[in-house]
């Protein structure tokens, strides 16, 4: 039962908003009482920190899986992206921004998880690029890498990327996309236009 409601609260949380979405709205959505819930989880910032952790464990998983299956790393990256989006249901009602504005502590732990997982997943990202010829030898990637992940964090963000202006998916490849000419050989711009052609 723990699991289910974790699992229904996730769904929730991403589709409506970590706001939004009251333990009422759960209990009614799996056709149980708000005590069963509070058995499993005391209040809703402990099903919020829960459903955080889940989610980026989750994903996690699938990056790993992703990089396993030996992708060159242009194309990494975008089935990166694409599984991302599909785990974060395209982040329709902006969930991360209001995880920020209304859980700051959760938010923050999530974020330093995220930049530990991510900026290995990166570096390793660039240094395979670079070892197959498809990235410029010369990028510092420690500091390409932080550019990597400020910048897809930023994304997020609603007042910099209003969503009916700026849909989720049409800025994630456009991120993506800048981000690669930077670093790309002529080599590697011949893999990225193959991609998004």
């Amino acid at each position: 039962m723990k699991d289910q409601i974790l699992r229904k609260a996730t769904d929730l949380f991403l589709t409506l908003g970590f706001k939004s979405v009251t333990m009422d709205d759960i209990a009614t959505e799996m056709g149980i009482s708000k005590k069963t819930i509070y058995q499993h989880y005391s209040n809703k910032d402990q099903l919020v920190e829960a459903s955080t952790m889940h989610l980026f464990e989750t994903i996690s998983c699938g990056i790993d899986q992703i990089c396993a299956l030996g992708n060159n790393p242009v194309e990494e990256l975008f089935l990166i992206k694409d599984f991302v989006m599909k785990n974060l249901k395209n982040e329709s009602a902006s969930p991360i921004h209001q995880l920020q504005k209304y859980y700051p502590k959760i938010h923050k732990s999530l974020m330093i998880r995220q930049f530990d997982k991510m900026g290995d997943c990166v570096m390793v990202n660039l240094e395979k690029g670079i070892a197959q010829g498809l990235f410029r030898n010369e990028i510092n990637t420690s500091l390409i890498a932080r550019f990597y992940f400020a910048g897809m964090t930023s994304l997020k963000n609603t007042e910099l990327f209003p969503p009916d202006e700026f849909p989720s998916l049409t800025t994630q490849i456009a991120y993506l996309e800048y981000h690669l000419r930077g670093i790309c050989t002529e080599k590697g711009i011949q893999k990225l236009e193959q991609l998004l052609h």
